[in-house]
């Protein structure tokens, strides 16, 4: 184990390089959001400022939310979306949806006293092209040096995915919905 030790000590002390990562979560698999809410716990515990902004999901009673509104003076949450897209049946409406989440997206992009942005299921409003990719790829690259951001939802698109510092692809392998549960309060939702 001390041979071990000091080869894993070697390891990190080559690691010189400190900067704001781009992590993306994506694949069929439950957890994604889940994932990037712990992320939001973590920055929070280190006195941090955080902004969420979902861009498809409604405005549903969540968990995470409730727990993030005892941070109200570290969290900013912007549930701008509509629904899921086979809720709403209106590409229009949710283009425009998603274009004014960008916008408040944007703005937490721009901001060097934010630790760490959530774009939850930003890859499904990019897979149904309700925004421009480059436009999306050239704000993230230009943001604060320092700031986190973190990227949810399935088909996250090859550009992004090369864009960003870590990728997760999370894989499903079994799920109660298939064998008829419910989605369950404080797993789901």
């Amino acid at each position: 184990m001390q041979k071990r030790k000091a080869v894993q000590d070697q390891e990190v002390a080559g690691k010189l390089i400190e900067k704001g990562l781009l992590m993306v979560h994506t694949g069929p698999g439950k957890g994604k959001s889940t994932a990037a809410f712990g992320l939001v716990l973590r920055t929070l515990g280190y006195g941090r400022r955080v902004v969420v902004v979902q861009f498809i999901k409604g405005a549903w009673d969540t968990g995470e939310r409730r727990a993030l509104e005892r941070f109200e003076d570290l969290v900013e949450f912007h549930t701008l979306g509509e629904g899921f897209t086979w809720e709403t049946q209106d590409r229009a409406r949710d283009i425009a949806a998603c274009q004014r989440a960008w916008a408040v997206a944007a703005q937490a992009l721009s901001r060097p006293d934010v630790a760490l942005v959530v774009l939850d299921e930003l890859n499904i409003a990019l897979r149904y092209e309700y925004l421009p990719l480059p436009e999306v790829l050239a704000t993230l690259a230009a943001r604060p040096p320092g700031q986190h951001v973190v990227i949810t939802g399935r088909n996250a698109k090859p550009e992004l995915v090369e864009a960003a510092d870590l990728v997760t692809d999370m894989t499903l392998v079994k799920h109660h919905f298939r064998e008829g549960v419910r989605a369950q309060q404080g797993v789901e939702f």
